[in-house]
């Protein structure tokens, strides 16, 4: 069932309303230093599914679970406390790219001191400066808990040669949902994050990542999608605007129809939506989006059998939505606590 939203609240308040973090005597006192490196493992589930097109789909999005590094270097203005780098589980021979980058923002107190909290992942959308993605990752730190912005293949300090070729972009998204599950195991192997719950949020393309990954496994335990679905390749194919776009450019290098729903199907959401786990996903879609026709919404609903209340339908568009971002980041917060 969808219902619908009002703004009740102005963006800048939740990008500035600091809360008391929750404290604990045995948490270290400071966040790693720039330089350090901790260790971390892999925990991606590697069951069998009884239906054969999901272990298929399954078998091509899955790696070897390994031990791996991260490292801890200096944040960028305005842009976190500190960036977090570790190789993606996925090598395609682009140093650049496979050092994926995750910016941390550290839960503080009213003494911005770090303290214990729950931690978000955020997958940002197709835009190259990320704005959303900062939105929600300042937007939910404000509110008490730690978030990570993770930069998807191609993009931030992940740029390369390679970034923006229109070729590269399903591909990308296969190493996409590759990275944004690993994060889970980076933010549960640092100080102050509490491990018991760990969310992560999707924003268009993050969306459509992020509903993969939850149906990957349930290593994430909120998942929080917004203005996406599934039917990757029929958005691709009849959306407007930025999917009009990537058509073009695709049919530019005689990838059309047939090829594209081929190419779209190791990633497609709807081949993994009866794996997720229905109780803790949340759908934000556009009643008016063209870009994500809410078609493609209502199918991952449909397909994730979202109970009453989980799939909710703003009056927006693509990008109009953005206006309800206060509200969706206040809700999230409440989700995160339960």
């Amino acid at each position: 069932m969808t219902c619908s939203l009002r703004l009740t609240i102005g963006l800048f308040a939740v990008l500035t309303q600091g809360v008391s973090g929750i404290g604990d005597d045995n948490v270290p006192v400071s966040i790693p230093a720039v330089g350090e490196t901790l260790q971390a493992a892999d925990t991606l589930e590697r069951d069998v599914d009884v239906a054969t097109d999901a272990q298929d789909c399954l078998v091509g999005l899955r790696w070897t679970p390994a031990d791996f590094t991260i490292r801890c270097e200096a944040a960028e203005k305005d842009r976190g406390d500190l960036l977090l780098r570790f190789d993606s589980p996925i090598d395609t021979g682009n140093k650049v790219n496979d050092n994926v980058s995750m910016e941390w923002y550290v839960a503080r107190n009213k003494q911005r001191q770090p303290v214990a909290a729950r931690a978000v992942v955020i997958v940002h959308e197709s835009g190259r400066g990320m704005t959303v993605g900062r939105i929600f990752a300042k937007g939910l730190n404000a509110q008490g808990l730690h978030t990570f912005l993770i930069h998807l293949p191609g993009y931030g300090n992940r740029r390369s040669e390679t970034s923006g070729k229109v070729e590269f972009i399903l591909s990308g998204m296969k190493q996409a949902i590759a990275d944004v599950r690993r994060a889970k195991d980076v933010v549960v192997s640092l100080p102050f994050v509490e491990h018991d719950v760990v969310g992560v949020q999707g924003t268009s393309l993050g969306g459509f990542v992020t509903s993969t990954v939850a149906g990957l496994d349930r290593g994430y335990g909120r998942v929080f999608v917004l203005l996406a679905g599934g039917n990757l390749a029929d958005v691709v194919q009849s959306g407007n605007k930025d999917a009009a776009k990537i058509r073009s450019q695709l049919e530019a290098i005689g990838i059309t129809g047939e090829q594209i729903r081929e190419l779209s199907r190791p990633i497609e959401p709807l081949r993994l939506a009866h794996r997720i786990d229905a109780d803790n996903l949340w759908l934000y879609s556009g009643k008016y989006d063209d870009v994500v026709p809410p078609a493609s919404s209502f199918a991952l609903a449909e397909a994730a059998k979202l109970p009453d209340g989980h799939h909710v339908e703003l009056f927006a568009d693509h990008y109009s939505g953005v206006v309800y971002l206060p509200l969706i980041i206040q809700e999230i917060r409440r989700k995160m606590d339960d």
